[in-house]
């Protein structure tokens, strides 16, 4: 029998567990911060939900990449959006906590998964291109279902991520009504309510 690295198997399913317990700025519809986890299982489900409508697409490459493109925030944690923008560094880093993450994994795993981290971060393939435009559309839901505290900023969401869902048809297409919805949002904030 071949040395199938079992416990190290293993041994990299419970360190990606903290996933569920890093929380990101979004909230559910009952008030509780959501975890990187949730965030990612709606990605998951979101693009799933849109497959027929991505032609072309290798769906199960897809959803490899949605499953793991912050799995590195399981140990440097999450930065929220609004935070992101112009900090290079977040990639780096968030690359290098991955590797570590996936420790003594069998290489041909390591390489896998790594080469599908750069992927989506440096959006090679049609597959990634999606990935990031569906990533931006869920945190935008999010930010729109969730119970947020007082004072979040739904303005934000109209400009996030807007070249990635710009450049898939569809995405596009879903990111007008979920623009309408934050709009809602903005148009509450700005009244009070």
């Amino acid at each position: 029998m071949t040395d199938s690295h079992i416990p190290a198997r293993l041994d990299f399913i419970r360190r990606a567990e903290r996933l569920k317990d890093t929380v990101r700025s979004g909230h559910t519809t009952a008030g509780r911060s959501e975890s990187v986890a949730e965030h990612t299982w709606r990605l998951a489900l979101l693009i799933m939900t849109f497959a027929d409508l991505l032609p072309g697409i290798d769906l199960l490459r897809l959803l490899k990449i949605c499953i793991l493109h912050d799995l590195g925030e399981a140990v440097g944690g999450d930065i929220p959006a609004p935070m992101q923008i112009g900090t290079a560094a977040k990639a780096t880093k968030e690359r290098s906590d991955f590797e570590a993450l996936l420790g003594n994994l069998p290489s041909h795993i390591r390489t896998e998964f790594l080469a599908m981290w750069d992927d989506y971060e440096d959006v090679q393939s049609h597959e990634a291109e999606v990935a990031k435009a569906f990533d931006k559309i869920e945190t935008i839901l999010q930010h729109n279902q969730g119970r947020n505290p007082e004072g979040f900023d739904y303005a934000f969401n109209l400009e996030y991520g807007r070249r990635y869902t710009d450049a898939v048809p569809i995405a596009a297409e879903i990111r007008d009504l979920v623009d309408a919805d934050t709009a809602e949002h903005v148009k509450r904030a700005q009244n009070g309510g």
